[in-house]
C-alpha cells in the first residue's frame, strides 16, 4: 500500500473482552505504530503490553496467502467449489448433523452472524459451536437460569463506582490489565474501597486486594452458598426487593445452609476467620460489584458457581444499581458478540433460544430460510468427540486452533487428522490445527479485517481496516457468503459489505421485540455505508435512536416468563476427587504478555521477554516433596498425557495445586501443549470444560545438561527433549535440557549451522560439563549457544542483543563465549515492564539509588507508567531490595 501522507485509524483491539480502542497509525512509509484511544469509554487511552506491542505482529511471516487443497497452492473458485459440494454432498447423503462449523471469538460479529445463518437457517442443523465455549459458557447458562437471558447488568463504570469489589477465579492485573488499571486509579482516588481475591493463587491482582482468600479448587460454590445463609443469618438480605422481583428463594437458601461454618471451612479450605471477615465485609457494603472470569465457569461446577454469586446480589437487591452487581468479564474480543449472534450451539441469533419453537418461526422467516433448527447442536467437546466416532464427517474451523486449546488435545487432533474433510479458514500456514486440513483458505487478519466486536459491557466498537488485504486473503464473511451462494443459497447471501451484515443483524434484534427480548440494537437496522464507517461506540441495548441502555436490570424486571429473577437451588458441596495417582490439582490459565496459542503474540520480541518458556508453578512444601529445585525441569503428567515444563517454586502457589500456563504450541516448544493433558470433563449444563482442577502428579525429569542459545534465524530442528523457543530482538531464543550425553561440538556445529567455513569461537570445560559456543560470519553473531550440567547461568536479555551488535573486533567476541557484558556495559536482566523493556536489574539499582517507591522507578525509568501490569512485580523487587538493605 503506497501512502502520501500518515494517517491514524481508530478500531479495537483484538485481544482480551476489555474491548480496548487503539489508534493505528500508518506513516508516509508504511509503518505502523499504536496507542490507545484517549476518547473509547472501554480504556480512555490505556492499554495493556500486549496491545501497545500489536504493530509488531502485523508482518507477513508464517502468513497463510492463498488457498490450498491438499498442501498444493489453489484457486478461489476451486477451493470454494470444493467445500461447497463436499458439505453438500455430505449432507445429502447423511444429513445436515454430518457436517459442523468450529468457530472463534476472534471473528467479528459479521462473520459469526453469516457462520450461524448458513449452519442454522440454510443447512438445517445447530452443530455450530465456538471456541467462546471454553470460557464463558457456564456464564451464560447461569445468566439464562437466573434472568431468564444471557444478560451482564452492569457496565465498567460500576468497577470504579463500588465499594467493595470481590474479585473470583480473575487475575485482573495479568488478563484484564486495563480494568485492573480502572480498579487501582479510583481506588488511588477512594482509598476506602475494599479489594476482595479469591483465587488458590497469589495472583499478581493480589498487590491491591486487602483480603486473599486461596480458596480451594472449586470451593466456589461452597463460599457463595455459605455467603447467602451468612446473609440470612444476619439480617442482611433485602426482604422488599426478594418479594417484589424474584421467585424460588427460600428453597435456594434451605440448601444453601446444608453446612455450618466449620462445614463451609473444610469444603473452601478456607479458615473460619477468613470467612467470617469476608461474609461480614460483603454484608456490610450495599454497593458491592463481584467480578468473576474463568476461574468461575471453567469448572464441572461453573453454572451452580456462577448462580450461587447472583443469588447473593439477588438477595440483597445489589444488581442493576450503579457500583452493584455481578460482573462477567469475557476472555476474548468477540465473545459477546458471538453470544449476540447465536454462535454456539445452543442458542439461536438475537438472544433467541432454540428450543422455543415461536423463536424459531420467527427467525425462520425474517431469513426466509427453508428451515431453522429445532434442537441444540453438538457443544465443543461433545462435536470433537462426533468428528472421532464418525457422526461428523466435514469439519470447517474458522479462526481458531483447537489442536491447541481443547481439552484432551491429543484426541481432538486424532480426530481431526482422521475425519473424511476438513476446512480450516485462518491467518497462519502452519498452526497445529492448519497442518492437518484438506482445504486452507486464508483469511483476512487484524488491520486487514472490517467489522465490529461487542465486548464485557455489552459495548459495540469497530474494527477498521489499515491495512491493504496480504496476498489472496479474504474476509471470513465473505468467504462464507461465497460457500454459501455456491450451496445453493444464493440470495441469502448475497452481500456486498460488512455494513449490510451488521445492518440485517440490528434489524433481526428489532424484529418483533417490543422490550421482549434483552439484545436489541434495531436503532441500527438502517445503518448504511457511510454510518457504519463512522459508528463511534456504543453500548446495547439500543433499541431506537432516542435511547440507549447502560444497567439491566435497573426496574427490577428479568426475562422470565414471570418478569421475576429466579433464585437457584445451590448446595454446597465442593467438587474436590481424590486419585492417590494423581495427588496434585493442575490449574491451567493465562500469563501477562501472551495470548491463546501464540498466533498473534508469538510473532512479538517484546512479549517473549517476560517468560520465554513453559513453566509449572509449585509450592516449596511440594517441590522439596517430590524433589524439585528451582528451574529444574519437571515432568507434569495426568490421565491424558504429559508435558516438560519449567519448575518455579513459589510461595504464591498454593501447596498441593500447581499452576501451568496454557499458551504453547507444537511450534514454540517440544512438549508443553497443556490442553493435551486436561480431561473433557464438561459442567453437565454448560458444557463448559473444566480446566482449574485437573488430577496431576509432577516428578523431576533427570537432566543431564542444560543449554541456552541465541540465533539469528530459526533452528531447523533441535534435538533436545525439553526445548522452548521464543522470538528475541534479532532472532531467536532457546532453552533447553537433555538426558544423555552427546558429541557437543557435533552438537553445536549442528545446531547452530555451522558449515565449517564461518568462525566458531568455543570454550570448554570436559571435566566440569561447561561449553561455550559462538558462531559468527563476518561480523555478524549468527548463534551462540551455552551448556551446563545446571541450569545455565548466562545474562539471557545480553545474549540476545548480540545478535544485533557488531562483532568486527574479534577480542570482543569473547564476552559473547562468556555470556555477560565485560567493563562497564550493563546487564538489564529478565524484563519486567514490557512496554519499556527495563529489567529486574535495571530495578533493582534504581531501588540501591533511592527509588523506594513504584511510583518512583516509574519516574527514574518508566517502568509501570504505561499498562501498569508490571507493578505489582515491581513492588515486590522494591520490597526485596529495601528487606536487604536493611538486614
Amino acid at each position: 500500500m503506497e501512502i502520501d501522507e500518515a494517517r491514524e485509524v481508530r478500531t479495537t483491539c483484538p485481544y482480551c473482552g476489555v474491548g480496548c480502542g487503539v489508534l493505528a497509525k500508518i506513516a508516509a512509509d508504511g509503518e505502523v505504530t499504536v496507542r490507545g484511544d484517549p476518547d473509547h469509554p472501554a480504556n480512555f487511552g490505556r492499554l495493556c503490553s500486549k496491545g501497545s506491542a500489536l504493530a509488531e505482529t502485523i508482518d507477513l511471516d508464517g502468513r497463510l496467502l492463498h488457498p490450498e487443497i491438499d498442501s498444493r497452492r489453489a484457486g478461489w473458485d476451486e477451493a470454494l467449489d470444493l467445500v461447497a459440494s463436499t458439505f453438500s454432498k455430505t449432507i445429502a447423503e447423511h444429513g445436515p448433523d454430518a457436517v459442523a462449523f468450529y468457530v472463534s471469538g476472534q471473528l467479528l460479529t459479521e462473520d459469526y452472524y453469516l457462520a450461524n445463518k448458513l449452519m442454522k437457517g440454510f443447512i438445517g442443523s445447530a452443530n455450530i459451536d465456538t471456541n467462546s465455549r471454553l470460557c464463558m459458557a457456564s456464564s451464560v447458562a447461569g445468566h439464562r437460569r437466573a434472568f431468564g437471558s444471557d444478560t451482564v447488568p452492569g457496565n465498567y463504570e460500576d468497577l470504579e463506582l463500588a465499594d467493595l469489589i470481590v474479585l473470583v477465579g480473575s487475575n485482573l492485573a495479568w488478563c484484564h490489565p486495563v480494568l485492573y488499571q480502572r480498579i487501582a486509579a479510583a481506588r488511588e482516588k477512594r482509598p476506602g474501597m475494599k479489594i476482595v481475591l479469591v483465587d488458590p493463587r497469589r495472583t499478581m491482582t493480589a498487590d491491591i486486594a486487602d483480603m486473599h482468600l486461596a480458596i480451594a479448587p472449586d470451593g466456589d460454590v461452597a463460599l457463595f452458598a455459605g455467603l447467602l445463609a451468612y446473609l440470612a443469618e444476619h439480617d442482611a438480605l433485602d426482604d422488599a426487593y426478594i418479594a417484589a422481583h424474584t421467585t424460588g428463594f427460600a428453597e435456594a437458601l434451605s440448601a444453601a445452609a446444608e453446612l455450618d461454618l466449620a462445614g463451609m471451612a473444610a469444603a473452601t479450605g478456607l479458615s473460619e476467620d477468613e470467612l467470617d471477615r469476608f461474609f461480614g465485609l460483603f454484608a456490610a457494603t450495599a454497593k458491592t460489584v463481584t467480578v468473576y472470569s474463568q476461574g468461575v465457569n471453567q469448572s464441572s461446577s461453573g453454572t451452580d458457581k456462577v448462580n450461587a454469586i447472583i443469588n447473593c446480589h439477588l438477595a440483597t437487591g445489589r444488581i442493576g444499581r450503579p457500583g452493584a452487581g455481578p460482573f462477567s468479564v469475557t476472555g476474548q474480543p468477540n465473545a459477546m458478540g458471538g453470544r449476540e449472534v447465536g454462535g454456539m450451539a445452543n442458542m439461536l441469533a438475537a438472544h433467541m433460544e432454540i428450543e422455543n419453537p415461536q423463536h424459531r418461526d420467527r427467525v425462520q422467516r425474517f431469513w426466509n430460510a427453508p428451515a431453522v433448527a429445532d434442537k441444540p447442536g453438538l457443544k465443543a467437546v461433545e462435536m470433537f468427540r462426533g468428528v472421532a466416532d464418525g457422526r461428523i464427517k466435514a469439519l470447517w474451523i474458522m479462526a481458531t486452533n483447537p489442536v491447541d486449546s481443547m481439552p484432551d488435545a491429543d484426541a481432538v487432533k486424532a480426530a481431526i487428522k482422521a475425519c473424511p474433510f476438513v476446512v480450516v479458514s485462518d491467518v497462519l500456514a502452519d498452526t497445529d490445527t492448519v497442518r492437518h486440513a484438506h482445504v486452507r483458505l486464508p483469511a483476512t487478519a487484524w488491520g486487514e479485517k472490517d467489522g465490529t466486536v461487542t465486548n464485557s459491557e455489552r459495548r459495540i466498537s469497530r474494527q477498521r481496516s489499515f491495512l491493504a488485504v496480504s496476498g489472496e486473503a479474504r474476509p471470513d464473511w465473505q468467504i462464507i457468503a461465497e460457500v454459501g451462494k455456491r450451496m445453493g443459497f444464493g440470495a441469502a447471501f448475497s452481500y456486498t459489505s460488512p455494513s449490510e451484515i451488521f445492518a440485517e443483524h440490528a434489524a433481526l434484534s428489532g424484529f418483533e421485540n417490543d422490550g421482549v427480548r434483552d439484545f436489541d440494537i434495531g436503532a441500527y437496522a438502517d445503518v448504511d455505508e457511510e454510518t457504519y464507517e463512522a459508528l463511534a461506540p456504543f453500548q446495547w441495548p439500543a433499541p431506537n435512536t432516542l435511547w440507549h441502555g447502560t444497567r439491566f436490570f435497573a426496574n427490577g424486571s428479568y426475562y422470565t416468563p414471570d418478569g421475576k429473577a429466579r433464585f437457584i437451588v445451590i448446595r454446597p458441596t465442593a467438587y474436590n476427587p481424590i486419585n492417590p495417582g494423581y495427588p496434585l490439582v493442575m490449574n491451567t490459565g493465562r500469563v501477562r504478555d501472551q495470548w491463546h496459542t501464540m498466533t498473534r503474540t508469538g510473532k512479538s520480541p517484546r512479549l517473549s521477554q517476560h517468560m520465554a518458556e513453559p513453566f509449572v508453578e509449585i509450592h516449596p512444601v511440594d517441590a522439596a516433596r517430590f524433589g524439585i529445585g528451582d528451574a529444574d525441569i519437571v515432568s507434569v503428567s495426568t490421565a491424558h498425557g504429559h508435558a516438560l515444563l519449567r519448575a518455579l517454586v513459589t510461595a504464591r502457589q498454593r501447596a498441593g495445586s500447581v499452576f501451568v500456563p496454557m499458551h504453547w504450541t507444537d511450534q514454540f516448544s517440544a512438549r508443553a501443549r497443556i490442553d493435551a493433558l486436561v480431561a473433557p470433563i464438561t459442567d453437565p449444563i454448560s458444557g463448559q470444560p473444566a480446566s482449574k482442577n485437573v488430577a496431576t502428579r509432577i516428578e523431576r525429569f533427570a537432566a543431564d545438561a542444560f543449554g541456552f542459545a541465541v540465533f539469528a534465524e530459526r533452528p531447523a530442528s533441535i534435538d533436545a527433549d525439553y526445548w522452548s523457543l521464543a522470538r528475541c530482538t534479532g532472532g531467536w531464543r532457546l532453552e533447553f535440557a537433555l538426558a544423555g550425553s552427546r558429541d557437543w561440538t557435533v552438537f553445536a556445529a549442528s545446531l547452530l549451522g555451522a558449515d565449517g567455513q564461518s568462525d566458531i569461537l568455543a570454550y570448554r570445560d570436559v571435566a566440569g560439563g561447561h561449553h561455550r559456543f559462538a558462531h559468527f560470519a563476518g561480523s555478524r553473531l549468527v548463534g551462540a549457544l551455552y551448556l551446563a550440567p545446571e541450569p545455565v547461568a548466562v545474562s539471557r536479555g545480553w545474549a540476545a542483543e548480540q545478535l544485533n551488535a557488531d562483532h568486527a573486533d574479534r577480542r570482543g567476541r569473547l564476552a559473547v563465549v562468556a555470556g555477560r557484558p565485560g567493563g562497564n556495559r550493563v546487564d538489564h536482566g529478565a524484563i519486567v515492564c514490557s512496554c519499556f523493556g527495563v529489567g529486574v536489574n535495571q530495578i533493582a539499582e534504581a531501588v540501591r539509588c533511592g527509588c523506594a517507591s513504584v511510583e518512583a522507578i516509574g519516574v527514574a525509568l518508566n517502568a509501570g507508567t504505561n499498562c501498569g501490569s508490571c507493578r505489582p512485580e515491581i513492588r515486590i523487587i522494591v520490597d526485596v531490595e529495601r528487606l536487604q538493605a536493611a538486614e
